[in-house]
């Protein structure tokens, strides 16, 4: 009896277990065929598919016309397979012919056992087809895109490139690569469990998405006017660069923007010149740099004009203001020339502005004290970076407040002992003449997607930095500068111009080397474009009125007509405007 109810007790046991495994591998099997089903039908699939990317259509950049400054241009990607390949030497054979390419690069990647290797992408839509026809198996031929860029050099530190897999690499097609690169699509190929397609034909495609298109503020007529008068310079000049930069001082849209020598867009890796380059990265990105914002420079003369609104708006001077000026001014131990060595004699502010005298700027700086000078730099945009849409901006390099002298203070009222970058420089003058709003300095206007949605692109913009009292006041002593001082050579008869001039002493001092500068806008009293021309180390004269003001009188000769779209105004024996 007892011999019974003891396998009994181990038959109900071995019975409980085995409906106890029962259970655990019905809810095993539950939980992967209803919970788990679609992450084992993406592994199942991800054995049977082979999945080739296409690339996305790269938007376009254009002008604020609708000029196309970059676009793209089909090629095609060539890939081999290694297990569809039935006839390897041919593959090589025909594939080292029509690409041009050496045969053992070529025999290494078609014999590597791997899911797919590249032989050359970006090859031309006639070579890609021509290596279609021959029908090869195991050799894919893919539809892609490389960048095109229609004009070359124009606006290139500016527009920037794009690298082998189309990503940004400077300028703007780095800025705003998450907008115009798109998304990739791909073709999925159903394959045994060789990894051979089945039936050779693609059995899914998901299409790629167009990036979004960029529509910008430059304009190509006036970049072209620009380049070609920066290029002129350069060779007349013998000079290491020279930089020019237009801009709309309402609002910030840059114009036109270049720094000669600009280099070719489709051949972006191309080095200037043929003798051995000691470092090849190093020369590419002197080559690719931006130097309106990307450098830093003493402005010199050209920072009379924040001195002298701080200086008017605090009431530290007034135009009526006399000054004597000996050709020199003593500060503490130091004693600091004007460029006319038997000085300018007696002179009011408006003539010493006219001037460009140091002595007065000298005297005008210390009267409006530290203080007071560095609220205006912070009003003016000064101490801090430009904000402009371009990667790589560079900041100010400013004296602390604490560390600045009556020396100091000296020679930042005529624009030495610190430095600041052209676009910063623009966009503070900007503000002194239009009226004394600080406006962000931009490119991009507006993203339209394929769709045609629209996005534009808005900008920080701060109200009445400076009063508009003290605004026209600088706009009409700026006008005298170009009338009847040192900004002359840029006088245009029939425009109201306005400006002021600049010659920066390189670093070290005494080594002979100069910036000649010239900011200048127009209509003097309504201003609708600001300009920046500056010539680093000119051979021969060198001085901001004589090298740089004519240069922007010629940009201007061009630009005022076709921007303004107007004539100047003749003006008749009595003085009188006509039409």
């Amino acid at each position: 009896m007892q011999i019974k109810i003891y396998h009994r007790r181990k038959m109900l046991i071995m019975a409980a277990f085995i409906v106890g495994i029962g259970l655990l591998l019905t809810g095993r099997l539950v939980y992967l065929m209803i919970f788990r089903s679609e992450y084992y039908q993406e592994q199942a699939s991800a054995l049977h598919e082979r999945e080739r990317s296409i690339k996305a259509a790269r938007g376009v950049i254009y002008d604020r016309n609708g000029i196309v400054l970059a676009d793209n241009q089909s090629v095609c990607t060539i890939s081999v397979i290694h297990n569809q390949i039935t006839d390897p030497e041919r593959v090589i054979s025909v594939l080292s012919d029509v690409l041009s390419l050496d045969e053992t690069p070529v025999r290494k990647r078609v014999e590597k056992v791997s899911s797919i290797e590249r032989i050359k992408a970006n090859v031309s839509k006639e070579l890609g087809d021509k290596i279609r026809s021959y029908q090869l198996k195991g050799v894919m031929v893919d539809e892609d895109y490389t960048r095109n860029y229609p004009y070359g050099t124009l606006a290139s530190k500016v527009l920037g490139f794009t690298g082998g897999d189309n990503q940004g690499i400077i300028g703007l097609e780095v800025k705003y690569d998450q907008w115009l690169k798109g998304i990739k699509g791909a073709i999925l190929t159903v394959t045994d469990a060789r990894g051979v397609e089945v039936g050779h034909a693609a059995e899914d495609r998901v299409e790629p998405v167009p990036g979004n298109d960029l529509y910008t503020s430059l304009d190509y007529t006036i970049q072209c006017y620009v380049q070609q008068t920066a290029q002129k310079i350069i060779e007349q000049k013998e000079a290491k660069s020279v930089s020019v930069l237009l801009m709309d001082p309402r609002n910030g849209e840059i114009l036109a923007m270049t720094n000669e020598p600009e280099f070719d867009l489709n051949s972006p890796y191309t080095l200037p010149g043929d003798g051995p380059i000691e470092n090849h990265q190093d020369a590419l990105n002197r080559m690719w740099r931006n130097g309106c914002l990307n450098d830093t420079y003493e402005p010199g003369s050209t920072f009379k004009i924040i001195t002298s609104t701080a200086a008017l708006e605090s009431g530290s001077v007034s135009l009526n203001d006399r000054f004597y000026c000996p050709g020199y001014k003593i500060v503490e131990d130091r004693r600091i020339r004007c460029h006319k060595i038997a000085g300018h004699g007696s002179e009011s502010f408006v003539e010493g502005l006219m001037n460009s005298c140091n002595p007065v700027f000298i005297e005008t700086g210390l009267r409006t004290g530290v203080e007071i000078m560095y609220q205006y730099f912070h009003k003016l945009g000064l101490m801090e970076k430009s904000g402009i849409d371009l990667p790589g901006e560079a900041g100010s390099i400013m004296h602390q407040i604490e560390d600045v002298g009556e020396v100091e203070l000296a020679t930042i009222s005529f624009g030495q002992s610190f430095q600041i970058t052209p676009i910063q420089m623009l966009r503070a003058v900007s503000t002194v003449i239009n009226g004394g709003n600080l406006v962000t300095p931009h490119l991009g206007v507006k993203l339209v997607s394929e769709t045609g949605q629209i996005k534009k692109l808005k900008y920080e913009y701060h109200q009445n930095a400076i009063g508009r009292d003290v605004s026209d006041k600088m706009k009409m002593l700026l006008e005298k500068v170009v009338a009847e001082g040192t900004g002359k050579k840029c006088y245009i008869e029939g425009y109201r111009i306005g400006g002021k001039t600049a010659t920066s002493q390189k670093l070290p001092r005494g080594s002979g080397k100069y910036i000649a500068s010239f900011i200048g806008f127009a209509p003097a009293d309504d201003p609708k474009i600001v300009g920046i021309v500056m010539i680093d180390e000119p051979v021969g004269a060198y001085y901001g009125g004589t090298v740089a003001a004519p240069v922007m009188r010629e940009i201007f000769e061009n630009v005022l007509p076709y921007y303004l779209g107007e004539q100047p105004e003749i003006i008749n024996e009595t003085g009188d405007g006509n039409e």
